[in-house]
């Protein structure tokens, strides 16, 4: 099965923020591994400076994570688009969990591939920026600012869950909401040594794991802030 990426109307931006300095990156990530050409649009269309702040603009189109406050990050845009291209190996996922708002980046990309969208963010500060980023470019994602770790119970089981911060291990309750055959993409260790994972859950109710890429996340931590 394949998605066809749902173009959105965007800022087109100028110089640093132009169409052709997205491409670049688009061909930047081609060049290092990146093969679905569904994901690769998402970033060429997806206006990654507007989930930064104004003065990192200019850098918005680097292969880089970049600071968003509350000591977070919007991922490197290869993580980003190796992790959504992990969930689109067997097909596209109906319906997605993302655990980690942040600024609102990746879920806007897995918006940008018709995904029905739910997303998780425990800063409440982040997810109204984020909330207001999304509604802006007219992407409709479902959001709420709770403890991540607990997941969505209310609209479980997803396709595919998704996770942005890094916990020693994988949480049983993300576990329990995926349905089976589902698919999980999450960073997994501590500060010094992370592993990106994907987890698929058979139906006799076990998993299977597979460790893909070393990686670098801002921790999983439980509670809420405002």
């Amino acid at each position: 099965m394949t998605t066809r990426t749902r173009l959105e109307p965007v800022a087109a931006g100028q110089g640093m923020t132009s169409q052709r300095v997205r491409d670049r990156l688009v061909d930047r990530l081609r060049e290092i591994g990146i093969r679905n050409e569904n994901v690769l649009n998402a970033v060429r269309t997806v206006p990654r400076h507007l989930f930064v702040d104004e003065a990192l603009a200019m850098r918005a189109y680097e292969d880089t994570a970049l600071p968003i406050g509350h000591s977070q990050t919007i991922s490197q845009p290869w993580v980003v688009a190796r992790m959504t291209e992990v969930l689109l190996q067997e097909g596209a996922p109906r319906k997605v969990l993302e655990i980690g708002t942040g600024s609102g980046y990746q879920a806007a990309i897995l918006a940008a591939l018709g995904l029905e969208v739910y997303t998780v963010e425990r800063i409440g500060d982040l997810l109204r920026q984020a909330r207001k980023r999304l509604r802006q470019l007219g992407y409709n994602v479902r959001s709420k600012h709770d403890d991540g770790r607990a997941g969505w119970a209310e609209h479980a089981p997803y396709d595919a869950i998704i996770v942005t911060a890094a916990a020693p291990a994988l949480v049983a309750a993300m576990i329990d909401q995926l349905a089976v055959g589902g698919r999980l993409v999450a960073p997994v260790g501590g500060a010094s040594s992370q592993s990106l994972i994907q987890l698929t859950r058979r139906a006799d109710g076990g998993v299977d794991e597979e460790v893909l890429a070393p990686v670098v996340f801002v921790p999983l931590l439980s509670g809420t802030l405002d």
